[in-house]
C-alpha cells in the first residue's frame, strides 16, 4: 500500500529532526502490517503521532457524539438542522495529537469549536498531565472490555490498511496487545492512567465504561451531562429530550447519515468509524486459548487497582 493512501498519523512523513533524533534513541517496533513505532515515556505511539504529542506536550464516536449534542443543545439546534447532521463526530471533535498539534507546537485554536471547544486524544493519561493539571477543562475517558477492544481494532485496522480482516491479522493483532505494542498500547498502562487519575481528582476525570453506556443509556447520559455542567432540567427530561439525544446519537442512527456514509476523515471513510457496537462481539472471533491468556495478562496488569473487566 502506498505510504500516502495512509492516514497521516500511521505515517513517518511528518517529523522534525529533532524528533527524528529523539526517536533513534527509543525502543522501536515495527508491526505486522509494516508500519514503524516507538516506546515514548511508556507508550507506543506511531511517528506521525509521536510528533503529534510532542507537539502537544509543549472513547469513541459515539461518546463524541452525546458530547456534542449536550453541549449544542444549550443553543437550541433543533434536530433537523444539528451539526451531527453535516459533519462525523470525529469532524466536530477533533484529535489533538492527530488533528491539532500535528503540524505545529501552537496551532490557531480559533478555527476549531467556539467555548467551551471540544477536543479527543487517544494519549494516556501521563502524556497530558503536566499541560493540563492546572486547567479547568474536564475530561472524560471511555472504556471497554479489551476483549471487544482488540476486535474493533482488528477491524478497524484493517479497513484503514484496506487489507481483510483475516484470521492471520486476528493473530497478529492479539500478540500485538498481549506483549503491549499496539499502537498507544500497552492497553493496561492507558486504561489505568485515566482510572487512577478519576479516582484521584472525580471532579476532572470522568472515568465511563461503555458496557454501562450500553446496559443503562439514560442513566449514563445523565452522568455525563451532570460532569459536564450541563444537566438536564425537569423540563428536558420530561419533553423527552433525554431519550431524543439517545436515539439521536444511536450509532444505528449515525451510521444512516450520508454525511457518515460517502466522506472521508484523515483519508479514512467515515463508514469505518461505524460497526456493531455490540458487547461481548470478542466471543464470535476469538478462540478459547486467547481469552484465557488475556484474562490472564489482564488481571495480573490491574491487580490491586480496584478496576476489573
Amino acid at each position: 500500500m502506498d505510504l500516502k493512501e495512509l492516514p497521516l498519523n500511521v505515517r513517518d512523513d511528518n517529523i522534525s529532526e529533532e524528533t527524528n533524533i529523539l526517536i533513534s534513541s527509543l525502543p522501536s517496533h515495527t508491526d505486522f502490517r509494516g508500519n514503524k513505532l516507538c516506546n515514548y515515556q511508556g507508550c507506543w505511539y506511531y511517528y506521525n503521532t509521536l510528533q503529534g504529542v510532542l507537539n502537544f506536550q509543549a472513547g469513541t464516536t459515539w461518546l463524541k457524539a452525546l458530547t456534542v449534542a449536550l453541549m449544542e443543545r444549550s443553543k437550541n439546534h433543533s434536530f433537523d438542522h444539528h451539526p451531527l447532521l453535516s459533519d462525523s463526530p470525529h469532524g466536530l471533535v477533533p484529535f489533538l495529537e492527530i488533528d491539532v498539534y500535528q503540524e505545529s507546537s501552537t496551532p490557531n485554536l480559533d478555527k476549531f469549536s467556539s467555548l467551551p471547544r471540544l477536543f479527543s486524544t487517544h494519549m494516556p493519561m501521563h502524556a497530558m498531565h503536566e499541560n493540563l493539571k492546572d486547567s479547568p477543562c474536564k475530561i472524560v475517558y471511555v472504556c471497554r472490555n479489551v476483549k471487544d477492544t482488540l476486535i474493533s481494532w482488528w477491524f478497524f485496522g484493517s479497513a484503514i490498511h484496506k487489507m481483510e480482516p483475516n484470521r492471520s491479522l486476528l493473530e497478529s493483532t492479539f500478540k500485538s496487545f498481549c506483549n503491549g505494542t499496539i499502537y498507544y498500547g500497552p492497553i493496561w498502562e492507558h486504561v489505568l492512567s485515566y482510572w487512577r487519575r478519576s479516582l484521584e481528582d472525580p471532579k476532572k476525570v470522568l472515568f465511563m465504561r461503555y458496557e454501562e453506556m450500553k446496559e443503562e443509556p439514560r442513566v449514563q447520559i445523565k452522568r455525563l451531562a451532570e460532569f459536564l455542567g450541563c444537566p438536564f432540567t425537569k423540563e428536558e427530561e420530561d419533553n423527552g429530550l433525554v431519550d431524543e439525544i439517545l436515539d439521536f446519537c444511536s450509532l444505528r442512527n449515525l451510521s444512516g447519515l450520508e454525511v457518515n456514509k460517502t466522506k472521508k476523515i484523515n483519508k479514512v471513510d467515515r463508514k469505518n468509524y461505524f460497526r456493531k457496537g455490540e458487547v461481548g462481539d470478542w466471543k464470535n472471533h476469538l478462540t478459547p486459548e486467547m481469552e484465557k491468556k488475556l484474562d490472564i495478562i489482564i488481571q495480573e496488569k490491574l491487580q490491586g487497582s480496584g478496576l476489573t473487566f
